[in-house]
């Protein structure tokens, strides 16, 4: 199995690196290139990992109503934090406020009703499958914790860095680190759904930090 996974991790970097390098290809802008992404490399998860159906189905009949409500705590508190060190990194850091402009040009001429529901229904989700439900999980069974954690949430990270944006790497590793460590500690696909979903929505749509 660590194989396998080590070919999903593969085929996650393959498929990430360049669409944050490029941001669109095509016809296709960002967020169409980003869900296609999502989808294709979940896809791949549930064929190399036939039994991980069953726990994601299990994962949702337990303790449902607890996981969202944690989930959606969570987002709110991860949102607040990076409200937070929006306004501080904006006062110390000169290019933090062009970096961050940068990460907003990704939506530029998509709408956010489109934006919202690629989030809500494949992006966020499918995030949460992909790096936490597969790799850190494989991971952490082979070398335990904090070290599977540290390496996914690193990978996580690496991902982004093809944008060439230190600010958008630096939020991406914070990010990969809480839920990872939110997965770790709770070990539910479906509460990281929920907080990476709504922080998202949050961050990209509903509050969008640009100032």
């Amino acid at each position: 199995m660590f194989r396998k996974v080590s070919l999903l991790a593969a085929a996650a970097a393959l498929c990430f690196f360049p669409l944050f390098l490029l941001g669109g290809l095509g016809r296709f802008d960002f967020w169409w290139w980003m869900s296609a992404a999502v989808a294709a490399v979940a896809g791949l998860g549930f064929a190399l990992d036939k039994s991980y159906a069953k726990i994601l189905a299990d994962d949702w009949k337990a303790g449902r109503p607890e996981k969202i409500l944690l989930g959606t705590l969570t987002a709110v508190l991860l949102y607040a934090a990076f409200a937070g060190l929006n306004y501080l990194s904006r006062l110390i850091f000169a290019s933090a406020g062009a970096d961050i402009g940068r990460v907003y040009a990704f939506k530029e001429g998509a709408s956010p009703a489109r934006v919202g529901l690629l989030i809500m229904f494949l992006i966020g989700p499918g995030e949460e499958i992909i790096w936490r439900g597969f790799i850190q999980r494989h991971w952490q069974k082979r070398w335990g914790f904090p070290a599977g954690w540290l390496l996914a949430a690193a990978l996580y990270a690496a991902v982004h860095a093809g944008s060439g944006n230190a600010m958008l790497v630096l939020a991406a590793a914070a990010a990969g680190l809480f839920w990872g460590f939110l997965y770790h500690r709770f070990g539910s696909v479906l509460l990281n759904a929920v907080s990476h979903t709504l922080w998202d929505l949050l961050i990209f749509v509903i509050f969008p930090l640009t100032s």
